[in-house]
């Protein structure tokens, strides 16, 4: 029998890869929308899957549409990737985020406690949990302090789960994911904000590329090998909390570094604090510079995951390291410059 699986947030970057991941296991993929929305389709255009995916609009605010749409879908699996998940932004909404990342994941387990208890859920934490961290790396067992109303929604969601699933035997997972980024992530993630704008600059078509906090430090894995351990949760025969990471840390500064390197610019840094600037060695032309009015009202500093338990439970590991990482994304946003299709 065809497995039927839901996908909230399936315009997204980790949305598009899971519809790709599961309609190639031969899943019937509906795909969650807000209807209020613009639809953008583009990632799902990107990996030919958009004709495959049949779209349904939910919005995560409205508890009788979830359970109207959960019992016209009849789902075997639910994935809830939808957010608002920009940390930046939550300073600005924190009460829309809190609803959206928190409250909205008790309508969508109520709605599966109504519908039918059986359903598999995987609720999409985040390390932004961690924040101000407790200890180096981060488990699944480390106390959270996150430093955002972001973070602090997704600790929400991320407890709402567990509790669905201690409560009413729900089989509902977290997967805490770490920083994990694509060509199919959107312009105002910095990783991909740092990839799209060197490859403008290297065009003509911009001239700086402006950065917050350059010594952040992050765990950064390839998107498409972290949606494979989303499905993995679910094919346990017990639901639980996995931190899925790389275990390796860079900084936004190396990151920005490697994506010059693959774009043919040879960047010197100088500077301290707010006046670190980047420089191309050859032309003396500024490339980056920082802007103080880019920080986070509280910055979070260094995260880091420890995914052994993934690795031994599920047998998952990530494939694609961080300088592959960074050459893909880089290239494809060359690529996009050149042809003029870099903005979504």
């Amino acid at each position: 029998m065809t497995k039927r699986a839901l996908i909230t947030g399936i315009t997204g970057q980790d949305g598009a890869y899971l519809a790709k991941l599961l309609l190639g296991k031969g899943y019937e993929v509906y795909g969650a929308y807000r209807r209020s929305a613009s639809v953008n389709t583009w990632r799902l255009c990107e990996l030919d899957v958009l004709d495959k995916v049949k779209m349904i609009a939910m919005e995560l605010l409205e508890f009788t549409n979830i359970l109207r749409v959960m019992d016209k879908v009849k789902p075997d699996e639910v994935y809830n990737l939808a957010a608002q998940s920009f940390v930046a932004f939550s300073f600005e909404q924190p009460i829309y985020t809190s609803d959206v990342d928190g409250l909205g994941v008790t309508r969508i387990l109520e709605a599966i406690r109504t519908v039918n208890p059986k359903i598999h859920f995987y609720q999409a934490s985040t390390s932004e949990m961690f924040g101000k961290v407790r200890e180096i790396p981060q488990t699944e067992q480390t106390p959270f302090y996150p430093r955002s109303p972001y973070g602090a929604a997704k600790v929400y969601g991320h407890w709402i789960t567990v509790n669905y699933r201690e409560s009413y035997n729900i089989h509902a997972s977290t997967g805490i994911l770490f920083n994990h980024e694509s060509p199919l992530r959107g312009l105002d993630f910095v990783t991909r904000k740092i990839t799209a704008s060197l490859a403008r600059i290297c065009c003509g078509k911009e001239e700086v590329l402006e950065l917050g906090n350059v010594e952040a430090k992050r765990d950064w894995g390839y998107a498409e090998d972290y949606v494979c351990g989303m499905w993995m949760m679910l094919q346990e025969p017990a639901a639980e909390d996995y931190v899925l990471a790389t275990g390796e840390i860079h900084s936004v500064r190396e990151f920005v570094d490697k994506a010059a390197q693959v774009a043919g610019i040879p960047l010197v840094w100088s500077g301290e604090g707010a006046d670190v600037h980047g420089i191309d060695r050859r032309s003396g032309k500024l490339i980056c510079r920082v802007n103080p009015e880019l920080y986070r009202p509280a910055e979070v500093d260094l995260l880091i995951g420890n995914a052994g338990k993934a690795r031994q439970k599920l047998g998952w590991a990530p494939k694609i390291t961080f300088a592959g990482l960074v050459e893909m994304m880089m290239k494809k946003d060359l690529e996009r410059a050149a042809k003029g299709t870099l903005q979504f």
